[in-house]
């Protein structure tokens, strides 16, 4: 995952669309993408300029790279990789992306952000059907049991996250034990069971100029 230092907050001002990279915190009004919907800087309030074609493009490639924390070269092999799978390229690199291990303790609840998923994953708090995993671009397949070691269960951020995501629930692919700190993967979704604010057809059309 790409290592962003920068305000999280700008980059959803930027991208003109709520991407929930703090967390909990976008879920309430103290979400700087709430009280400033425009983008940032002194002219962000300006009528912005009409943007080409290929500028609409580009800027939906670094929005979903945005989401997801990663870098170009790995999400140009991404794309690659949708595009040798045969069938629709854009739905085969929504579902790779998804299969991340990151994203996965994202969705489970593991922790309240991709950033911060990336952490409890590199921190080795991680295991994939029982086997210790501390890569964070790791694929997970369909019917992986991702849990969360013993020792990380004590991990306060952790515990808090795993608590709030138990009261609201998770997706249909997704099945989470939330007091064994446990949660499969049912299946690897489609397209439409993806919450993910991403119009991947303009990332196709990107890369296939």
């Amino acid at each position: 995952m790409a290592t962003y230092h920068g305000a999280r907050c700008k980059v959803c001002r930027r991208h003109g669309a709520k991407l929930f990279l703090k967390g909990a915190r976008c879920y309430t009004d103290k979400c700087a993408f709430e009280r400033r919907a425009y983008a940032p800087g002194v002219h962000g309030q300006r009528r912005r300029r009409k943007v080409t074609e290929y500028g609409v493009q580009l800027r939906e490639k670094q929005k979903a790279k945005s989401i997801y924390g990663i870098y170009e070269r790995q999400f140009k092999n991404y794309y690659q990789e949708a595009d040798r799978q045969g069938g629709v390229t854009g739905e085969n690199l929504m579902r790779l992306l998804e299969r991340r291990l990151d994203n996965i303790i994202y969705r489970l609840g593991f922790a309240v952000s991709r950033s911060a998923a990336r952490e409890v994953v590199v921190h080795g708090h991680i295991e994939v059907n029982g086997k210790k995993v501390d890569i964070p671009s790791y694929l997970v397949k369909a019917g992986d049991l991702v849990s969360v070691c013993e020792q990380g269960r004590s991990v306060p951020e952790i515990r808090a996250s795993v608590d709030a995501k138990a009261g609201v629930g998770t997706l249909d692919w997704l099945e989470l034990d939330p007091k064994k700190f446990t949660g499969r993967v049912l299946e690897i979704p489609s397209r439409d069971r993806i919450p993910s604010p991403v119009n991947e057809q303009l990332i196709v059309n990107f890369y296939s100029r």
